[in-house]
């Protein structure tokens, strides 16, 4: 009888297998992302992005880690994972002039995570990519948003050493 209900309850679908455990936990890139796999270390990696936001002229705005949301509130361990927001007053003024609605978008945020392997990769959406969606900004966004770009990319240099 258990053989027969075990078998009528998998052919009605109300028993699936655990979805494939995947390796590489790192974010996959999208349209508009850079991800960019390091030979550093999470810790390391996060260092190495603070000095260069700084180096760069711009403003650590935010940090969010659910790595430490995580161990302080459900004393749970998991890998790497900090969401660093960044930006300046003179392109939030900027911004703003031209688009009030992507005013949302501000701070742009870079992605560190941790690997399997205790590597880390960093990835971001290019601020092109963020500020796209706002043809109301037309022009003045889209040249702040080059500007961005450019500074994004060197930050991702300086930090993962490319």
């Amino acid at each position: 009888m258990r053989t027969a209900l075990a078998a009528l309850i998998l052919a009605a679908g109300l028993i699936t297998a655990p979805p494939p455990v995947r390796a590489d936990l790192s974010p996959q890139p999208l349209p508009g992302w850079q991800v960019l796999k390091t030979g550093h270390s999470y810790t390391d990696l996060v260092q190495r992005l603070e000095r260069a936001i700084t180096a760069n002229r711009m403003g650590l705005v935010s940090r969010a880690s659910a790595t430490l949301g995580a161990k302080r509130v459900l004393n749970k361990t998991i890998p790497g994972n900090t969401v660093i927001g960044v930006y300046r007053p003179d392109f939030a003024v900027r911004m703003l002039e031209a688009s009030l609605a992507a005013g949302i978008e501000a701070p742009i945020r870079f992605y560190v995570t941790e690997n399997a392997d205790g590597s880390a990769t960093l990835s971001y959406k290019m601020p092109s990519a963020v500020f796209a969606p706002y043809a109301d900004g037309g022009e003045a966004l889209k040249t702040l948003a080059e500007e961005l770009d450019a500074i994004f990319e060197r930050i991702a240099a300086e930090a993962t050493g490319s």
